[in-house]
């Protein structure tokens, strides 16, 4: 969804590189279903005994086991649909109840502070779920210039995802086409809390 200005990734802590990492799994998951290159790396993730790392076993599990077709066809049902798919993954649609609204503008103007750009190819509006984790990824890295500082990630995180991100994944985990999907509404969910969790004890 974005196009970084700027290649040079500096280094970063191993917190923040994992953080980015789970952003950047949530996002290729999320914006497009997942090649089979892709669903290999993911069979073999491994997790602990915590709620996250629970989801991350979960869809490493059904990553062995799903194929591209399968997975491609549950994306569909899901996000696109005849008309529309069972949810919309979009920042507007949970906070205002319509694409396209205040959030989306507050979105793009805070893009262009921190130099972002929208991908010509893309056609969704820059306010779904997997361009928001993209997003945040890129932050971490650097992707966009130099990595974003801890407050202003807070600021970016609290106005774009707190709102409705843990609402959307909710629904992700208990949606009636959710199979595959259902471990990465939950991996999701439980990121989501400890991202607030962590930027509040930042303060």
């Amino acid at each position: 969804m974005t196009e970084a200005t700027a290649t040079l990734v500096p280094a970063v802590t191993e917190e923040d590189a994992l953080r980015a990492q789970l952003y950047d799994l949530l996002s290729v998951l999320l914006r497009k279903p997942p090649s089979g290159d892709f669903l290999r790396k993911v069979a073999g993730l491994t997790g602990d005994d915590s709620g996250l790392g629970k989801g991350i076993d979960a869809l490493a599990r059904l990553a062995q086991v799903s194929s591209p077709e399968k997975i491609d066809s549950e994306f569909h049902r899901l996000f696109i649909g005849l008309g529309r798919g069972e949810l919309l993954p979009f920042a507007s649609y949970y906070i205002t109840g319509f694409l396209n609204e205040k959030p989306l503008a507050k979105l793009r103007t805070d893009m262009a502070d921190l130099g972002m750009v929208r991908d010509a190819a893309a056609y969704e509006p820059e306010d779904n779920i997997g361009s928001l984790c993209e997003m945040m990824a890129g932050m971490i890295l650097g992707r966009f210039g130099e990595p974003v500082s801890v407050a202003r990630q807070k600021d970016f995180y609290f106005t774009h995802l707190a709102p409705w991100a843990e609402h959307f994944f909710s629904d992700l985990e208990g949606a009636q086409a959710s199979v595959f999907y259902a471990p990465v509404g939950t991996i999701g969910g439980e990121f989501m809390q400890i991202e607030k969790q962590s930027f509040r004890m930042a303060d």
